[in-house]
């Protein structure tokens, strides 16, 4: 882990920071120890608000993106590559000294490392609890200018960018929600884990509609959602949807929640989206809802409301209407 690597990098390895300035930290675990890196110029660059508070939380200086110049950077790689090769390009481009790259090896550090070493001298690799930390001493923006990759349209027409939920198109399970949805949803609809806004899009084509509240974690998401939804009744909240409150309870709730954060299926994620939805409700509220079929939800969602159908789905996907919320409002 990052905790692991960063010590003998610094100690012995070869890795050293400039003597002053800020180091940006793009996207570390929510529960790395960052020991070696000075609190008081560590600049965390990270845009999943539950993480983002998280690093608040500890007293970090914290930023959905890169705030002009930095002495030197780290990279802690995501899973998707495109993201990755995205924020090294960009740690490139605002760093005037070393960048930092290090993940575990099922985040594609070792391809990332040969990649980078066919384009620019790279330092290390400390290996240590199956991951690497690598680096490059010298800013090299136009080495990797062809990584550099932001929000951009699908050839569907839609805004999307590397690391987002269904970044290439359209999601498979969002479009047979959308398709079982019925004509009249009431006058506010919530869309819990708006992604990038295809949910919020079609049901704002519904002429009753007065206000669909886009809810995300991922800013760059919601940006994306903002050049999707451009209705004017459209409003966006970046926000944990598991903890989100509106200013009053609401006639109706779409979601097609997230199942996990590393790579395994973690369906108390989509449990927590589910007690959620049935807080945020009014007392005859409905929620629509689309999931993954292995995925154990009706204890759930039975807990929760006192009516629960499943409408349909397919071999992959299965879509719930559940109606009447019994939790207790706060």
């Amino acid at each position: 882990m990052l905790d692991a690597r960063l010590p003998l990098a610094l100690d012995g390895g070869g890795l050293e920071w400039p003597e002053e300035g800020k180091i940006a930290v793009f996207q570390p675990p929510r529960d790395a120890d960052l020991d070696g890196i000075p609190q008081d110029r560590a600049q965390i660059i990270e845009g999943f608000k539950p993480d983002h508070d998280g690093w608040v939380a500890r007293g970090y200086d914290v930023a959905t993106s890169a705030q002009g110049r930095y002495a030197a950077a780290l990279v802690s790689l995501p899973r998707a590559k495109a993201e990755a090769r995205a924020l090294i390009a960009e740690a490139c481009s605002v760093s005037d000294g070393p960048v930092v790259i290090d993940g575990q090896k099922t985040d594609g550090a070792d391809s990332l490392l040969r990649e980078m070493r066919t384009r620019v001298t790279v330092y290390g690799p400390i290996s240590k609890g199956h991951g690497k930390m690598f680096w490059i001493s010298a800013p090299a923006a136009d080495c990797f200018a062809d990584w550099a990759q932001g929000p951009s349209q699908t050839e569907g027409g839609f805004w999307t960018a590397p690391g987002v939920f269904s970044a290439d198109g359209v999601d498979l399970a969002s479009a047979l929600l959308i398709e079982a949805l019925p004509e009249k949803l009431g006058p506010e609809v919530v869309d819990l884990g708006a992604g990038w806004g295809y949910l919020a899009a079609h049901i704002l084509t519904r002429p009753e509609i007065k206000a669909v509240h886009l809810v995300e974690a991922s800013h760059i998401a919601l940006e994306c959602a903002r050049h999707n939804v451009t209705d004017d009744r459209a409003e966006f909240h970046w926000a944990d949807a598991t903890a989100w409150k509106p200013a009053r309870s609401v006639n109706c709730v779409v979601m097609n929640p997230p199942f996990h954060t590393g790579r395994a299926a973690e369906p108390q994620i989509g449990q927590a989206f589910v007690a959620a939805a049935a807080q945020i409700l009014s007392s005859h509220g409905d929620l629509w809802m689309v999931a993954n079929r292995h995925l154990p939800y009706e204890t759930e969602l039975k807990a929760r409301f006192l009516k629960v159908e499943e409408i349909g789905g397919d071999a992959r996907f299965k879509l719930f209407h559940a109606s009447r919320p019994t939790a207790k409002r706060r």
